[in-house]
């Protein structure tokens, strides 16, 4: 019962939708279907995250370069790194789709509403966080692609430059058109963000069930054990705890203060699923997108979890810093 309570629910839903795929996966004429389903899904998504994202909080993301420059660096530069390092090492004999999903995992933007919700809870800089959480979204629709093309086909993986195009056409446009519709949509979209929240949720487990599905036709269970999941488990706690370590020190280093190394910390370790999954939907074989968002599923949670945690003990430095710089003014 912890660890339910510890789980959020959307976590939970996906891990049902995992076991509902294992147990009746889509096969013969629904296979289709899905397909068809899972992409008019996906287009929405990014149509709705193109409504939402103001023209001003684009504008405003340049005023403060050293932060997002740095943030990009983890994201795109730092973070892949150590995932090909991580894959050309590959320390432990497991099935190397795994390590291809590590390094997958690394070329990914970094998430949005629980970067921009960690930073204000622990008393970070929230304008900055906006800016480069949305940046680096934005910026992820290209770059990470462009990744895929290259870094891991240096590994020997799937995905070539050719598929660049299609990223772009599947989830560039339906972006580009849902932030020219904000005249229309924006206020609609402030308006039912709960219900935008459930659209974005659903495209995911959309995805998830489909490349399950997939999967478990093809005998991914056989492959994946206990020992599979506990090296997944392992291996993300490991490289998270190398990037916060990473972005703390570098936030040091570079002279930001607190509220600043709140936000690079919460903004450059973090990787989306929201935006990974139907990027490898498009970008991979659907027969080895199971095996390949693996990794992504279980590091999702893992930094949620850990977050959580390092944002409750930010925010206590944060009150104590608050408290302290108080006291000398109440004396006076």
């Amino acid at each position: 019962m912890k660890l339910f309570r510890i789980l959020d629910p959307f976590t939970l839903t996906l891990i049902g939708v995992v076991l509902l795929a294992s147990l009746f996966p889509a096969r013969g004429g629904f296979v289709p279907f899905f397909e068809g389903l899972t992409t008019a899904a996906i287009a929405l998504l990014f149509f709705m995250h193109g409504a939402k994202l103001s023209r001003e909080a684009i504008v405003a993301g340049g005023s403060h370069w050293r932060l997002h420059l740095w943030v990009m660096c983890s994201t795109f530069v730092v973070f892949p790194v150590l995932g090909v390092l991580f894959a050309w090492w590959a320390p432990v004999n497991v099935d190397p789709a795994l390590y291809t999903g590590f390094l997958y995992l690394c070329i990914l933007p970094a998430t949005v509403q629980s970067a921009i919700a960690f930073t204000s809870m622990a008393g970070g800089n929230v304008a900055a966080a906006v800016c480069s959480a949305s940046a680096s979204s934005l910026l992820g629709i290209f770059v990470s692609p462009l990744l895929v093309g290259l870094v891991m086909n240096m590994h020997g993986a799937e995905g070539n430059m050719d598929q660049v195009g299609k990223i772009m056409l599947q989830l560039l446009l339906p972006f580009v058109l849902g932030h020219l519709s904000r005249p229309w949509t924006g206020a609609f979209v402030a308006k039912h963000k709960k219900w935008i929240a459930k659209t974005d949720q659903t495209s995911i487990l959309l995805v998830v069930y489909s490349a399950f599905s997939e999967a478990v036709v093809n005998g991914i269970w056989n492959k994946v054990g206990v020992g599979s999941l506990l090296f997944i488990v392992v291996v993300s706690l490991v490289l998270l705890a190398i990037i916060i370590a990473i972005n703390v020190f570098a936030a040091r280093s570079f002279g930001f203060n607190k509220a600043d190394e709140i936000t690079i910390v919460f903004c450059g370790s973090k990787k989306s699923l929201a935006n990974g999954i139907p990027m490898a939907n498009i970008l991979f074989p659907t027969s080895v997108i199971g095996m390949m968002v693996l990794p992504l599923m279980i590091f999702h949670q893992l930094q949620l979890m850990i977050c959580s945690v390092l944002a409750r003990r930010y925010q206590r430095q944060t009150e104590k810093l608050q408290a302290q710089e108080k006291a000398p003014a109440a004396k006076a």
